[in-house]
Order: C-alpha cells, then sequence, then structure tokens
C-alpha cells in the first residue's frame, strides 16, 4: 500500500505555529533576553492571518455567511490580503476599503487576489463618509448578501489571539514569558495574547506600542478621548485617531509612542543586522523595546518576547525605499546610509 502524500489541503492549514527567534545583535546593549515572535511565516504573511480565519469560520458556524457571499471590510492592508486570501479558499467575493496611507505594495497584493479596493483618504476623521470606516458600512449596507468585518469593534478579533497566539507563545517559552511588546492598532493582537497570558500568570508585563499622533497612549492613561492628539503620521498599521472596543485596555500595563523615523530606522536595521525582512510596525517594536530598556522595564532575567507582525515584502516604496526615506527627511548627518552601487557588467 502506498503512503499518503504528504500535503497540505489548502494554504489555510499554515496559519499559525509560527516561530520564536532570538534576537541577537539588534538588543547586544539591552539588559534581558529578547526573542521575535514572527508573523511574516504565517502564508499571508501577517498576523491578521488568525483573525481572517478565525471570524470567518465563526460566520459560517452560525450561518452568517454561504459561498457567494461578499466579505466586506476596513484594512490598512494586511487584514485586507488575509480576508481575500481565506475567501478564496472558501469561495467568497472580497471588498476593501483601505487607507491611503497604505503602500502601493500592499494594494498592488490586494488586487493581485481579486478583491475589489477603495481608497480612502488617511487624514479624516473616522465619522467623515470618505474614511475607511465609513466606506466600509456604505457599501456593506449597499451590497446585499455581505458581512462586514468590522475588525476594530469585534470581539473576535480578540478571541483569535486568545485561542491561537497566546497559547503558541506559553507553549514556546514554557511558562517563562516575563514581557511582551506588542503595536496596538486595532488592539485585538495585543488584548487576546495578554489575556491568555495574564490568566496564566498576572505577572507579566504587557507592554503596548502607539505612535505619536494617535489617540490610544493618552486614552489608556486617562480613559478621555483628546482630539488635540490627532495628527497625520506615516506608519501604518500602529495606533488609531478612533477607541477600538477591539482594544481591552485593562490588560495592557503601559503604552509607549514612537517616532516614524526612528521605528523606520530600526526596521531597516532588522533586516541588516539579524536579517528579518519585517514590516514597518516590527520595527516600531524593536524602537519600543529600546525606550523600555531606557526606563529601567528589563533585567537580565527578563524573557522578553516581541511581536513582530508581518513582511518587509509590503514595505519596499517606503520604509525600505532609499527615495521614501528621503523625502521623509529621514536620511541626516546622524542616520545616514549609503546607496548600494549597482555595477551593470556590459
Amino acid at each position: 500500500m502506498k503512503e499518503k502524500i504528504k500535503a497540505f489541503d489548502s494554504i489555510l492549514d499554515l496559519i499559525g505555529d509560527t516561530p520564536l527567534i532570538k534576537l541577537n545583535k539588534v538588543t547586544d546593549d539591552l539588559d534581558g533576553n529578547f526573542y521575535a515572535k514572527v508573523e511574516a511565516f504565517n502564508p499571508g504573511h501577517s498576523s491578521k492571518d488568525r483573525i481572517a480565519l478565525y471570524i470567518i469560520e465563526e460566520a459560517e458556524k452560525k450561518g452568517i455567511l454561504s459561498p457567494g457571499d461578499t466579505i466586506i471590510e476596513t484594512t490598512s492592508g494586511n487584514t485586507g490580503f488575509s480576508l481575500a486570501m481565506v475567501s478564496i479558499i472558501k469561495g467568497y467575493n472580497c471588498i476593501l476599503a483601505v487607507s491611503s496611507k497604505s503602500s502601493l505594495d500592499k494594494i498592488d497584493m490586494l488586487r493581485s487576489l481579486g478583491a475589489k479596493i477603495y481608497v480612502c483618504p488617511a487624514n479624516v476623521s473616522a465619522d467623515d463618509k470618505r474614511s475607511y470606516y465609513s466606506v466600509a458600512k456604505r457599501l456593506h449596507d449597499e451590497t446585499k448578501g455581505s458581512v462586514y468585518i468590522n475588525q476594530y469593534f469585534n470581539q473576535l478579533n480578540i478571541d483569535a489571539h486568545y485561542n491561537s497566539t497566546g497559547p503558541e507563545i506559553w507553549d514556546q517559552t514554557n511558562g517563562q514569558i516575563t514581557h511582551l511588546v506588542a503595536c496596538s492598532g486595532t488592539g485585538g493582537t495585543i488584548s487576546g495574547i495578554a489575556k491568555y497570558l495574564k490568566e496564566k500568570n498576572p505577572k507579566i508585563r504587557i507592554l503596548g506600542v502607539d505612535a505619536f499622533g494617535s489617540v490610544l497612549k493618552k486614552y489608556h492613561e486617562t480613559k478621555e478621548f483628546d482630539n488635540e492628539e490627532i495628527y497625520p503620521y506615516r506608519i501604518e498599521g500602529l495606533g488609531k485617531n478612533l477607541i477600538p472596543s477591539a482594544t481591552d485596555f485593562d490588560l495592557i500595563d503601559y503604552f509607549m509612542k514612537v517616532t516614524d523615523e526612528e521605528s523606520a530606522h530600526a526596521t531597516r536595521e532588522l533586516a541588516k543586522r539579524e536579517g528579518l525582512f519585517v514590516g514597518y510596525t516590527s520595527g516600531a517594536v524593536l524602537q519600543a523595546i529600546r525606550q523600555y530598556a531606557n526606563e529601567g522595564e528589563f533585567d537580565k532575567n527578563s524573557n522578553v518576547i516581541a511581536i513582530f507582525p508581518d513582511h518587509g515584502s509590503r514595505y519596499m516604496s517606503k520604509v525600505f525605499s532609499d527615495d521614501w526615506m528621503n523625502e521623509q527627511g529621514f536620511f541626516d548627518s546622524v542616520n545616514s546610509e549609503e546607496a548600494q552601487k549597482i555595477e551593470f557588467i556590459k
């Protein structure tokens, strides 16, 4: 009898069980042990694969979704890609309202998976009819047989990480994790992981990362929404100009704000010093770790897990582009970077 061919039934079977990779060179001057949970190893190259599959399958269980229906979502790119990927396998249409802040690389990737894209201005208020939140809601109202994922206000966003990422980290560290450092956008990733880990060990420190121009840090500290905090910034998928209910602020111990520029350089540093070709928010996490270290958060016995949410290929026209970095004013006498010389052999 022939042995069964060792193959996965579909790409969806590859979601989850992403590796922990020790950070060596970029944290060599810091107290503690630092490990990255590299979510780029998901088939859709980001942590959003987890919520896309989980939320869609929960909708199927409840009879809300049937083949041929339409998935609609608001996205900065990664969730949209994951939803489009899952939709292909499961037989759904996919419509995405995307922020204009999203890189062209991300938008092209979404189109390549057959999703219909609406690009919406980034620097408008959440309740503006042109915002990607409002556009997604309108499209849902206008599209028969559609389901609006609504990741910013969907408890299932938290549940997905509570049931997958959290247990993975606990098992991979054999319960030895002392700190989690993660960006917060919708808040589902940090909240779901935090919920699981705090149940296992309430002493684990949950450290959030926020952007200058976002309201999350101040809201966490004061429970007040301050519109004056809001201004344009460049990092995608980090921070917010509204308060997502998918963020459980009570589970997060502290927020650290990081700048666009320092996060950009940290992202490029991860590629050049660790060989980790990851996205802009991963650089933001590394920058936050350094700032937390400067405030004495870690000691030599700390086991710090950093969530690196996505892959660097989605930022080729931005943080990995020398032209873009120059346009932002990110290359200067302190943070200069020599252009790689290319020789064409004739």
